[in-house]
């Protein structure tokens, strides 16, 4: 359970606070709408080269790391397909410096063109050296497209490719920028050793004086469902064949997730799992596989995906995965096994809550996603599931026609 307390801002921007009086310290995460999702399919990966660019400097703090570090703070961020997800922490006692440096950011950037040089190069040096020069890291640059053939989903975070980010231009950060980095486009937590009324003043101080911009509508086009089965075959110089089937699923804030998510537990977390026992203990197809939903706000994709062990096909590594699936469907699963899950996805949310910036981001994930409300149904909502949910999901969702397929050979 996570208690709080929320307010809203003249200016658009929703804030929550997570009283916490047991620890020293605090947590500041701001979210932003905008991902991937959002960006002009022709000017992709800009989503993320703001990640990089937040850090560059804004318009009265040219160094953003060196104020933070003086005061004994720590701050990070990543970007998906659906946020953009900046985070503080930092002792309570200097909870103002977190406020000062976020609003300023949020107020305007520096947009200086070395800057904008500099994190330039450096998000081509991450896209050759995570996608393209890494063993099996162009995956999700041709799983996506062949998953994907109308909504954003089909480019990764990163981008369709390098020279959307080479030709990036000062003009396009800017409009990029006040489109989205907007108090009313952006959701606000505090979670520590803070008080509510405190946490007001200093919003009404910091964040309260930037003005808020055109509202964003966002209206993305929708996947068609998936009739017919789809398939790539790709390779590299890689150690092992690999296997990855994507199917279509619902959005992280739909009860039927929780259906998808356990079954994918079922299917492929852990050595006690299905795939795992049955085809790297008992039959030793793969030398590695598990299952696992992307969690995206909108539909997403449930995964399976496996290294082969050295000799096996994948043609054999599907049939053996795909007999798997076929158990599963036509018995359904087991009752010890739903409760295990059940009790194995509790445990894991409630340790995740034991870390103070991990209850801040969960609370701030479910006010951008759904409404705050929803992080403290998360329990309850596991516990729910029956095994003729799992049952019926996985009849729904791990059907061929559903199913889009790559083969990733090892080459020599």
């Amino acid at each position: 359970m996570i208690p709080y307390q929320s307010f809203l801002l003249d200016n658009g921007l929703r804030v929550f606070v997570h009283e916490d009086p047991t620890t020293p310290m605090a947590a500041v995460n701001v979210i932003y709408n905008v991902g991937s999702r959002d960006e002009n399919p022709e000017k992709t990966g800009f989503a993320h080269l703001f990640e990089h660019l937040m850090f560059g400097g804004s318009a009265h703090i040219p160094d953003y790391d060196t104020p933070l570090q003086r005061v004994g703070g720590e701050n990070n961020a990543f970007t998906s397909a659906d946020i953009t997800n900046y985070y503080i922490t930092l002792p309570a006692t200097n909870l103002e410096t977190a406020f000062w440096l976020e609003s300023d950011r949020m107020m305007s950037l520096s947009f200086d063109p070395e800057v904008l040089e500099v994190q330039r190069s450096v998000v081509i040096e991450e896209f050759k050296q995570r996608y393209l020069n890494q063993p099996y890291g162009d995956v999700w640059l041709k799983l996506r497209p062949l998953a994907y053939t109308t909504h954003p989903y089909q480019w990764a975070t990163i981008g369709k490719e390098i020279s959307h980010i080479e030709e990036a231009t000062l003009d396009d950060v800017r409009d990029f920028f006040f489109r989205y980095y907007l108090p009313n486009n952006a959701v606000l937590v505090v979670a520590g050793n803070v008080t509510t009324e405190q946490v007001k003043q200093l919003c009404r101080k910091w964040f309260e004086p930037i003005a808020p911009g055109a509202a964003y509508n966002r209206h993305l086009p929708k996947e068609p469902v998936q009739t017919e089965a789809r398939f790539l075959k790709t390779g590299a110089k890689v150690p092992l064949h690999a296997l990855y089937k994507a199917y279509h699923m619902g959005g992280r804030y739909e009860q039927a997730f929780y259906e998808a998510d356990l079954m994918a537990d079922i299917l492929g977390r852990g050595k006690s799992s299905r795939l795992y026992r049955k085809l790297v203990k008992e039959n030793p197809v793969f030398n590695s596989i598990n299952a696992y939903p992307t969690a995206s706000l909108e539909p997403g994709l449930f995964v399976i995906q496996g290294n082969l062990n050295r000799g096996v096909s994948l043609e054999e590594g599907e049939a053996a995965v795909q007999s798997v699936i076929d158990e599963l469907l036509a018995t359904g699963p087991l009752e010890s096994e739903v409760q295990k899950v059940k009790n194995q996805a509790e445990a894991t949310l409630a340790f995740a809550e034991v870390e103070l910036l991990n209850r801040a981001m969960n609370l701030a994930f479910a006010a951008n996603g759904a409404d705050a409300g929803w992080v403290n149904g998360e329990a309850e909502r596991i516990q729910s599931v029956t095994a003729d949910g799992i049952a019926a999901a996985t009849a729904s969702i791990l059907r061929p026609a559903n199913c889009s397929t790559l083969h990733y050979e090892a080459q020599a």
